[in-house]
């Protein structure tokens, strides 16, 4: 027998035969895969979070305006409001943006498909349209918050930030809510 088949039975018997190690070669094939789905879990999670959140504080904001305890809506005031209820939202009152337009229901138009949402490039943000309605007027309030994902370097954070190319989001993606409301005859 010489040295070199030697060496090869060794090595045989020593890697191929052996069953010390089999944990762990399984468990560094399969927890990368369980990572990622738990961060990718928790991204959604949280996607679905903010979302809720943003509802719920739109909601609250609207019924404080229909019943009049917001008597002169404004945009800031508005929007400190849903900041207020909707806790979660990162830098809330300088991400999001507030949409709030009069419409006849007699004499029907349609409002516009583009949501209006933060420009993280400018500093000064573009008008968009705002105003008051009165007693028993049909207002729209539409609302858009941008976001960075929680998680932007992995899984679901990383495909929410490479898909959105739009240099305006910088990465970041947006969560709109609409309400529709009718002004209570309070005065």
């Amino acid at each position: 027998m010489t040295r070199r088949s030697h060496i090869r039975r060794g090595l045989r018997k020593a890697f191929w035969a052996s069953e010390q190690g089999n944990v762990t070669v399984e468990f560094v094939l399969i927890f990368p895969l369980f990572m990622l789905f738990f961060l990718m879990t928790y991204e959604s999670g949280m996607v679905s979070l903010r979302h809720v959140m943003l509802e719920r504080g739109v909601d609250v904001a609207v019924r404080d305006v229909r019943i009049g305890r917001i008597a002169t809506p404004t945009r800031d005031n508005l929007r400190q409001r849903i900041c207020d209820v909707a806790g979660i939202i990162p830098d809330c009152v300088n991400q999001m943006e507030l949409e709030m337009v009069r419409r006849d229901p007699r004499n029907w138009t349609s409002l516009s498909n583009v949501v209006r949402c933060i420009d993280r490039n400018e500093e000064v943000q573009p008008v968009v349209e705002f105003t008051n309605g009165s007693n028993n007027e049909l207002l729209f309030l539409r609302v858009c918050a941008r976001f960075d994902p929680f998680l932007p370097t992995t899984g679901l954070g990383k495909a929410i930030a490479d898909a959105n190319d739009n240099p305006t989001a910088q990465g970041s993606y947006a969560l709109i809510s609409t309400s529709a409301f009718v002004i209570e005859p309070f005065q």
